[in-house]
């Protein structure tokens, strides 16, 4: 029978392509959506609470009409860590991964042009503005009566039922008079399950942006943003009969002798995105007097175009050492567009003597982010629904300070960021938290060095299939550290 299905794979290889689109969700729209949260050492170290305190290049990204308060010509540059550690419980059994990235974060130029009265400055640079990385594993029997191998042979959907026949994992079902039914499996869960994901990407930004003193004290600045990036996820996944339950005498196909005495099953996906886009956002800062700023700023939506390639292939290992293997493995490619939500943010900052502090609330509506294009007006409609089921609005929060050592040229700083979950319904211990701290120093009149640590934590899960019932709850820690310089001319 396996035979004459090679007959037919070109036929429903079409299908299975055709089946693969609907693996778009609205994870993947959260993923261009959430704020980046890495930019500028003093941003960082200030809790990123920056839209009234920026003054130098990095404010090109949290309010460009900072640049203003730039006095003199300006060369930035930074470069980040980021460590992501996941502690995993899944059916009471810990495990824990972590993976580590280094890049450069920014460099850019600030250029004040020669005005009659009031500033008028210039900006221009790159800036990663996310980083996707992430890593999780997980090995443990799951006693219950399910598996992903079910999950695979009762979905409705084609290409995942083609790949559990393909492994000999499944045979088809019919009526009396020979009309196909379903297919269906012997396999009733109480397997060991695991599996490790390891996902890393970024997404950057080259930006243009011109801020002006329109009246004494009052400012405004605009940024045009070109993004690009990519992004990897890949997961393997696997199922073992550690008890052998499905021992020698069970053909999971009773048609094919060579599916006796099951051993396991694995599988492996593989994403990759070529991300390309463009944004806008445009901010205004206010004097209110020489020691308090109050500010606003308006990321509008953005629109990313994302060229997947989607891989998968799996094996089956039954007994006397008999393999399946998926062929032809599954490769598609597809190109979609994504909107993701604008951002309001307000601010504000207060200076007395030589202490700053500054605090910042960002309203995200998640629900108004959508698929675009890509797909057929029902899926795409379908996967915004989706989206507006999930998704709620949320409220961000930033707070820090600096302070300036009297007589010296050092500086500390520190803040806290609430990164609330987009997810309905979510608890507070899915919020994303960040404790933050900084230093700057500077070395000449003209060089400036600044540092800055964010320690964050959460609670996060993911499905293996199903809803709970093979549920993987992480404990996230992520620790990412900035150093930059900052010369001016």
């Amino acid at each position: 029978m396996k035979n004459l299905y090679k007959i037919i794979s070109a036929i429903g290889l079409v299908l299975i392509i055709s089946n693969i689109s609907l693996a778009q969700n609205y994870n993947d729209v959260f993923r261009l959506s959430e704020s980046g949260m890495v930019l500028g050492a003093r941003a960082l170290g200030m809790g990123n609470a920056y839209t009234a305190a920026g003054n130098d290049f990095s404010t090109i990204m949290f309010n460009p009409a900072g640049l203003a308060l730039i006095k003199k010509a300006e060369l930035y540059t930074g470069f980040n860590y980021n460590n992501y550690d996941n502690n995993v419980g899944f059916f009471n059994r810990n495990s824990q991964l972590s993976n580590s990235i280094s890049k450069l974060g920014q460099f850019g130029v600030a250029l004040p042009m020669p005005t009659i009265q009031g500033s008028f400055v210039l900006g221009f640079g790159y800036s990663q503005v996310k980083d996707f990385n992430g890593t999780l594993g997980f090995n443990a029997f799951n006693s219950g009566s399910n598996s992903y191998i079910q999950d695979l042979v009762y979905s409705p959907y084609m290409a995942d039922r083609d790949i559990a026949f393909k492994l000999a994992l499944s045979y088809p079902l019919y009526s009396s008079n020979g009309v196909y039914l379903n297919d269906t499996t012997r396999i009733n869960g109480r397997l060991n399950q695991r599996g490790n994901i390891l996902q890393d990407g970024s997404l950057s930004a080259w930006s243009i942006s011109a801020a002006i003193e329109v009246e004494k004290d009052i400012f405004i600045g605009a940024t045009i943003n070109l993004y690009s990036g990519n992004f990897n996820k890949n997961k393997d996944y696997g199922e073992e009969d550690v008890n052998n339950i499905y021992q020698s005498s069970l053909l999971l196909d009773p048609s094919e002798p060579a599916s006796a005495d099951f051993k396991s099953f694995a599988i492996h996906d593989r994403i990759s995105w070529d991300i390309s886009g463009s944004g806008f956002n445009i901010g205004g800062l206010m004097k209110i007097n020489k020691n308090l700023n109050i500010a606003a700023n308006i990321k509008f939506s953005k629109t990313f175009t994302v060229k997947e390639t989607y891989y998968v292939n799996g094996e089956s290992h039954f007994g006397l050492d008999t393999r399946f293997v998926l062929d032809p493995a599954i490769d598609s490619k597809s190109d979609y567009e994504i909107t993701t939500p604008a951002e309001f943010t307000f601010g504000a900052s207060y200076i007395l003597n030589n202490l700053t502090v500054s605090a910042s609330t960002t309203m995200i509506d998640y629900s108004s982010a959508k698929f675009k294009s890509g797909f057929d007006m029902i899926a795409i409609d379908n996967k915004n629904s989706d989206i507006k089921d999930q998704f709620r609005s949320v409220i961000n929060l930033n707070a820090g300070f600096e302070y300036v050592f009297p007589s010296t040229n050092l500086a500390v700083r520190g803040g806290f960021i609430l990164m609330r979950s987009p997810f309905r319904d979510d608890p507070t211990e899915y919020d994303k938290k960040f404790l933050t701290a900084g230093i700057g120093i500077r070395l000449t009149n003209s060089i400036t060095v600044d540092g800055a640590y964010a320690y964050g934590w959460w609670k996060d899960y993911i499905e293996n299939y199903g809803e709970g019932v093979s549920r993987v709850y992480q404990d996230i820690k992520n620790q990412n550290i900035i150093t930059s310089l900052k010369y001016n001319f």
